[in-house]
């Protein structure tokens, strides 16, 4: 099988993009088969590459691709957590795609979409900038249709309190792109952006376990990826975020974790919606710094006369992608085989 490789700007890793056309379709056959190109990949030393996208072009009429994300866990080549999303890897997916002819050459202006099949998610990927092996997109996560803030709620509650470490710690445990808790700076115990971007092993421990926590109190598996964890800070001018990817600090917000942010800030009561009114943060573009840069995201609400505010969409714009190349997957190489005959094939 010929494998690609992506990155997208403020991204944990590259993200290793695959055709699921020729892959099994059974999670057990399928988790194997990643299982034995994952031992693969850590022999060539390539182990820390834990994001896998499987992509093939779509058979629906309103979608481009089709998109499969796998969070690759890095205890051990057969841990995988198939629950959640990767913004950054569906841009490494349109990368690769269009590297391989399942959609046209990139322009400027195009609009790639895609069906995320892990949670139903529509993403509309706006090409901004584009060269050889670089791109910058607009993404747009589209709800189709409109969707009740409260429904973003995974306890129906826009704050849930857990006990950490014997201690009552309040957060918001929400879904929008992936399911994430937030925690406030001072559950945190944190109070200025120097201390929340140090690098603290006691605030990372701390974190974890608020992780693990929320991932018992949902009913899922403490030892997965999700929920993702997230601290805010009300800073001037926006909201200073710090999040733990697999299995260290994020380098930035993933994307789907900045679009859960910002529809978070629209839903009254949670921990990012009172972060952003002590800021002083206007309806609108949110502005969010972390460590490895600001990005800019907005939450398109509407608020009818009757009912509930509905979320329509979330747009993060400015995100960067670099295609790194092909290359031949050996443990995979029996699955995409093309007689050479096919090609000397001659009409008559």
């Amino acid at each position: 099988m010929i494998a690609h490789l992506a990155y997208a700007a403020g991204s944990p890793c590259p993200t290793l993009v695959l055709d699921s056309r020729y892959l099994p379709v059974d999670d057990g056959p399928l988790l194997a088969a990643l299982a034995g190109a994952r031992r693969w990949l850590i022999d060539a030393g390539a182990g820390h590459v834990l994001k896998i996208a499987l992509v093939a072009p779509s058979a629906h009429p309103m979608f481009d691709l089709d998109y499969r994300f796998i969070q690759a866990l890095p205890d051990g080549p057969e841990r995988f957590d198939l629950r959640g999303s990767c913004g950054h890897s569906v841009l490494s997916s349109i990368m690769a795609a269009a590297e391989t002819g399942m959609v046209p050459r990139l322009g400027c202006g195009d609009r790639i979409r895609v069906n995320v099949l892990n949670n139903g998610d529509h993403m509309v990927c706006e090409v901004d900038e584009i060269s050889r092996t670089t791109a910058c997109f607009t993404v747009h996560f589209v709800q189709s249709p409109s969707r009740p803030v409260s429904s973003l709620l995974l306890t129906g509650s826009p704050r849930t309190v857990l006990a950490v470490d014997g201690e009552p710690v309040e957060v918001s445990l929400v879904s929008a792109g992936n399911p994430y808790v937030f925690v406030g700076h001072r559950a945190a115990r944190v109070s200025t952006r120097e201390e929340l971007f140090a690098d603290d092993p006691e605030l990372f421990a701390r974190l974890s376990r608020v992780r693990t926590t929320a991932a018992e109190h949902l009913g899922w598996s403490p030892d997965g990826a999700f929920p993702k964890v997230a601290v805010t800070l009300p800073v001037e001018g926006g909201l200073a975020v710090r999040a733990i990817s697999v299995p260290s600090w994020h380098p930035t917000l993933a994307l789907t974790g900045t679009a859960c942010l910002g529809a978070a800030t629209g839903v009254p009561g949670t921990v990012p919606w009172f972060a952003a009114r002590v800021a002083g943060c206007p309806r609108g573009p949110l502005t969010v710094y972390t460590p490895g840069g600001r990005v800019a995201v907005t939450a398109a609400t509407t608020f009818p006369a009757e009912g509930e505010p509905r979320l329509d969409w979330i747009t993060i714009g400015g995100k960067g992608v670099t295609f790194h190349g092909s290359f031949l997957l050996e443990p995979l190489a029996h699955v995409q085989r093309k007689e050479i005959s096919a090609c000397l094939w001659q009409p008559v």
